[in-house]
């Protein structure tokens, strides 16, 4: 009997393992399989589906063609700034470390006059 509860607990144990690791794989930030670019980033700035949003805006539609924006490369803060657009977008958070997130920044900095 002592065998099946071994046997009953490390199931239970294995079960709630694989449904956390599914859990995590789903909030895990997509990423492309593209390198970082100016290009890419650009694309991502006329995304109106940029971190999941299903509104009608895009960076683009408050800030044409990065207009008041010359500056912005300059924020130690720039992946936050940018993250704060996206959920005022309906988008959800864009982790730092991602090729689309490094993409943007590069297409902020690169507007500098």
């Amino acid at each position: 009997m002592k065998i099946n509860k071994t046997i009953l607990a490390t199931s239970f144990v294995l079960v709630l393992t694989a449904a956390g690791a599914t859990a995590t794989e789903k909030t895990e930030p997509k990423t492309t399989k593209a390198k970082t670019s100016i290009e890419l980033g650009q694309k991502l700035f006329n995304d109106k589906t940029l971190g999941g949003s299903t509104g009608d805006k895009s960076c683009n539609s408050c800030h044409a063609n990065g207009k008041g924006l010359e500056k912005a490369g300059n924020n130690p803060k720039l992946a936050e700034a940018i993250n704060r657009c996206v959920v005022n977008m309906g988008g959800k958070k864009i982790d730092g470390r991602t090729v689309e997130m490094k993409s943007l920044e590069l297409y902020i900095k690169s507007l500098a006059k």
